[in-house]
């Protein structure tokens, strides 16, 4: 097996939306609007946001096999920290078929990377039981000041 994990590039767009297609409706059964729809709202949903959303792709033996992005912010600056650039871990995902092989690890291992290389002030991920071990295992710590606000549907 040969792992190659890169960033994206506008040209991935496609085959990004696809996986994210086959993530969460095929997998996890979200309803959604016709596939073609989204696929083309993703594709370019993907090109605008490039500044702010950073993607990572795994390939394995050429075949796309998972995603990461790393969204990008600035916060507020201080007169200690003027620039307060931040990173948030969204939309981590391997393809059932190769799970626990280190995919998820090496995906994480070149956001974190990037957010070195930006010197982020901190980066924060919101995640599943199922992959808290794996962001553990990599530096991060389990939040005790995360508060989450949602207005109310009525």
């Amino acid at each position: 097996m040969r792992l190659t994990v890169r960033q994206a590039t506008t040209q991935d767009a496609p085959a990004l939306a696809r996986l994210n297609w086959r993530w969460r409706v095929e997998e996890r059964g979200q309803p959604g609007p016709d596939r073609a729809s989204f696929l083309d709202f993703f594709s370019t949903w993907m090109i605008d946001h490039r500044a702010t959303h950073l993607a990572f792709v795994a390939e394995v033996d050429d075949r796309l096999a998972g995603m990461a992005w790393l969204m990008l912010a600035s916060r507020v600056p201080t007169p200690t920290r003027m620039d307060r650039r931040t990173g948030d871990i969204q939309s981590v995902y391997v393809v059932p078929e190769l799970r626990g092989g280190g995919i998820g690890a090496a995906l994480l291992d070149a956001v974190l990377a990037q957010a070195r290389d930006r010197e982020l002030e901190h980066v924060t991920v919101h995640s599943g039981e199922r992959a808290v071990p794996l962001y553990l295992r990599s530096g991060f710590r389990d939040g005790q000041r995360w508060f989450q606000w949602r207005p109310s549907i009525d």
